[in-house]
């Protein structure tokens, strides 16, 4: 890539519009959040900047440098909540939750960040020493550390993969109310004699992809954690 995402280029006018790397990058987050990263292409990102194609190969050598590029912006843009350094369970629920927001205000990372290892100064100062020094700030020892980072990260890479093509687990949006019952109605419709322990527990089934339930696993890990007893000394 010509230059690391988050580091901005001056743009240009292009027909009354401004083209940047960042405006390429913001317009193919656009695109691939709500349309898929198939979706994705140079014509397409032309088009929602209102220029022509070549225009970006100002700026850009290819799809697969727009997609690091991508990646890295919103890594190094993660935002992590603030929480006590001296409550390492805090910490680490602010970043179990940093993560799930990032991947759900961007769903398309779910899809880049398991293709693809961005390696830029922008990136890995927001996604990576970022949290693991407050990790250590809390007191959690190197290892300790790194193995929180690894699960949390994933946990959430794979809940928010989860979920996203379920909308029934968004408790938090009006519209789920009815998507639960019609889930229920659905599983609870289903034949009895090879869904028994299905029909048994429907009401209970709804809430596999429910907010609630990325917390329970959270709470399960933290305690896990602490309960070893591993802080740095």
């Amino acid at each position: 890539m010509k230059e690391p995402a988050g580091m901005g280029r001056t743009g240009s006018q292009r027909g009354g519009r401004t083209v940047s790397l960042e405006a390429i990058v913001q317009a193919s987050l656009k695109i691939a959040d709500s349309e898929g990263l198939d979706d994705l292409t140079i014509r397409r990102i032309a088009s929602e900047l209102g220029v022509g194609a070549m225009t970006l190969y100002g700026y850009v050598r290819s799809k697969e440098e727009i997609l690091d590029a991508m990646a890295d912006h919103v890594l190094g843009g993660i935002r992590i909540p603030e929480a006590d350094p001296a409550d390492p369970a805090a910490v680490l629920r602010a970043a179990a939750s940093g993560f799930l927001a990032m991947m759900r205000e961007h769903p398309s990372m779910v899809q880049l960040m398991t293709s693809r290892v961005t390696m830029s100064m922008h990136s890995m100062e927001g996604g990576l020493e970022g949290v693991l020094s407050r990790f250590l700030e809390a007191g959690l020892s190197p290892e300790t550390a790194v193995r929180c980072y690894s699960f949390l990260i994933t946990y959430a890479l794979g809940f928010a993969g989860y979920q996203h093509p379920r909308p029934w687990g968004h408790t938090d949006r009006p519209e789920s109310v009815e998507l639960r019952r019609q889930r229920k109605h659905f599983y609870a419709s289903l034949p009895a004699e090879k869904f028994p322990s299905v029909i048994a527990i429907a009401d209970h089934l709804v809430d596999l992809p429910a907010d609630a339930q990325f917390d329970f696993g959270v709470e399960c890990f933290i305690a896990s954690v602490l309960a070893g007893g591993d802080r740095a000394s």
